[in-house]
């Protein structure tokens, strides 16, 4: 099936130079494996089960208008998951959030994905291990 699709010129550059990098011969493989990553990290992610204890990691651009304001806003709402946070200054553009959580991963996810849908948001991964 063809499909086609917009991105930043960055973003597809960035996405060549990997693809030369790996060796990959064409970039429809090289999207095709990509697209088969995220949907295995997603469906990872939803197989979670119980106590978990993690690590969601979110690159964000704070020049962009209330987006500091509700990232700030979903960790509160979500504070009995949230045991710590950690703020860096990438660059001049981008602001690396470190949040530290533990609980049920039901709301480990949920708190990750609401911060995955905000607009500023660029990048977001949960990391996290059950609690024995």
């Amino acid at each position: 099936m063809r499909i086609s699709m917009s991105l930043p010129k960055k973003i597809l550059n960035e996405f060549d130079d990997v693809l030369k990098d790996r060796g990959y011969q064409s970039r429809s493989k090289g999207i095709r494996d990509a697209l088969q990553d995220y949907i295995l990290r997603y469906q990872w992610m939803n197989e979670m089960e119980g106590e978990r204890v993690g690590i969601i990691t979110a690159i964000y651009d704070h020049h962009y208008t209330g987006v500091m304001e509700d990232l700030t806003e979903i960790q509160h709402n979500y504070k009995d998951y949230v045991n710590s946070t950690m703020h860096v200054h990438m660059t001049e553009k981008y602001c690396l959030e470190v949040i530290i959580v533990k609980g049920d991963v039901k709301y480990i996810r949920e708190l990750t994905e609401k911060i995955m849908r905000l607009k500023g948001v660029e990048h977001v991964k949960l990391t996290s291990s059950k609690i024995e």
